[in-house]
């Protein structure tokens, strides 16, 4: 039987016209992926060649902004235009924008009317006409409580800026200051101390043994000098401020052995209606006789706190001054404005009170024991 001719076979038209069929449904579907943005879907036999694709929804065009031109940053900055808050930074704000605190109570200008007269180097003081007398007008007051009184006075102050402030800062108000004849701008500083609630006292400088090598300053009150030298150095001391209750001595364990000049300068103190507080070193004796015999008001002070400058024997000197005040009702001690003095003085008297005793003014223990002395 001969070979079919495959050019003649019966399945060959169909075939023909399926796979041409086919193609054109191939190249529809890849037009229309190309129109719609899309890969053409594969095609098998279970794809529906007769589904028609839905209709392409175009996006309406996004309206146009126009963006204004942005300015370079200024050099050194990150371009920020608003404020960046950071820790801290509001607070600081706060605190320079905060309005400043109320004034510190001010002390009565000094000198009172009435009590000062010129002097040589400014007002002198003065009883008034009314018998007030400047060591009661300018003490400063406290009120009576119970318990046993100690008192402190610190000196040295005025001759340099950094300690001066530092004790009238730091010490209680009820702490005593007493200034150096010799400072710059004495009268400022009085001033400021009186404000922040000190009572205040002006150093007399007066000889000491080994003088004059060892020189407290040109108008230091001297042993064998004139009673009209002595005055006349006297004046110019007592000249230099007003406000203060009284004056203490500066040295003069020299002086403090010479009964009769020693008698004269106290009189002319009581004349002009001050206290003499004395550092208690040197002759006791002579120096009570020396006030009894002028009638003057004198206060020895039972302690040098500071003689040691050790903060040890500083607390040790302090608690001496606590066991003499329960002993005798009252104990006043002096000292220096070292800063181991400053400190040790603020540490003790934070909790004086809690511990039983009265922290007051050296003013406050002459006046007791002035009663003291009445009432003997």
């Amino acid at each position: 039987m001969p070979a079919p001719d495959p050019d003649r076979s019966p399945l060959r038209a169909p075939l023909l016209a399926g796979l041409a069929a086919a193609c054109v449904v191939i190249a529809g579907v890849g037009a229309l992926s190309i129109f719609t943005g899309g890969e053409p879907p594969p095609v098998s036999a279970g794809t529906d060649i007769a589904q028609r694709p839905e209709p392409v929804q175009l996006a309406e065009a996004e309206p146009v902004i126009e963006v204004a031109e942005i300015p370079a940053p200024a050099p050194f900055t990150d371009g920020l235009d608003e404020d960046v808050s950071l820790d801290g930074v509001s607070d600081t704000e706060a605190a320079l924008n905060a309005p400043p605190p109320p004034a510190a109570p001010r002390a009565p200008t000094a000198p009172l009317p009435g009590l000062s007269e010129e002097g040589p180097g400014g007002p002198l003081p003065v009883i008034g006409p009314d018998g007030r007398r400047p060591d009661e007008a300018y003490a400063r007051a406290h009120s009576p409580r119970t318990g046993p009184v100690v008192a402190l006075i610190v000196g040295g102050l005025g001759m340099s800026e950094r300690l001066t402030a530092q004790a009238i800062e730091t010490l209680p108000p009820e702490v005593t200051l007493s200034f150096a004849p010799y400072a710059r701008d004495l009268q400022g500083w009085i001033d400021r101390a009186r404000a922040a609630g000190h009572e205040v006292l002006i150093e007399l400088p007066m000889e000491p043994f080994d003088y004059p090598n060892n020189d407290p300053g040109p108008h230091t009150l001297l042993a064998d000098a004139s009673d009209a030298e002595n005055a006349r150095r006297l004046a110019w001391l007592l000249s230099r401020s007003a406000g203060y209750a009284g004056v203490i001595n500066y040295q003069g364990a020299r002086l403090g052995a010479a009964p009769a000049p020693l008698s004269r300068i106290f009189t002319r103190l009581e004349a002009r209606g001050l206290t003499m507080f004395h550092d208690g070193a040197g002759r006791r004796p002579v120096l009570e006789a020396a006030g009894r015999e002028a009638g003057a008001r004198l206060v020895l002070a039972d302690r040098v706190i500071d003689s040691d400058p050790s903060p040890q024997a500083v607390e040790r000197r302090l608690l001496e001054l606590e066991a003499l005040a329960l002993q005798n009702g009252s104990a006043l001690g002096s000292g220096f404005a070292y800063p181991v003095t400053v400190d040790a003085a603020a540490a003790w008297a934070e909790d004086l009170t809690r511990r039983g005793y009265v922290l007051a003014p050296a003013s406050h223990v002459a006046r007791l024991r002035r009663d003291d002395a009445r009432g003997t």
